[in-house]
């Protein structure tokens, strides 16, 4: 099992967005992938020393897992958090 994969489930450690759950969304080089959170869900960069790799794996093209792994809803390129209502 590869814990640098595209689609693995993680937990982000460090920055501001710590101990939110996110996404690999691509791989950029041994040190740095691209990453979705439940805090900041637009894409960016982040070094995989800020993150704590879970066993879980989804297809990060899936809208249907993205939503329900972390909370979000992607619409036309854009994703929104999904606000809770209770």
């Amino acid at each position: 099992m590869a814990l640098i994969e595209v689609g693995r489930v993680c937990i982000k450690k460090f920055g501001r967005d710590a101990g939110s759950r996110a996404v690999i969304t691509k791989i950029i080089d041994k040190n740095f992938v691209n990453i979705i959170t439940t805090e900041r869900p637009k894409e960016r960069k982040c070094n995989v020393k800020h993150l704590e790799f879970l066993g879980e794996k989804i297809d990060p093209n899936d809208k249907a897992q993205l939503q329900k792994v972390l909370g979000i809803v992607l619409e036309k390129g854009e994703a929104k958090k999904e606000k809770d209502n209770t």
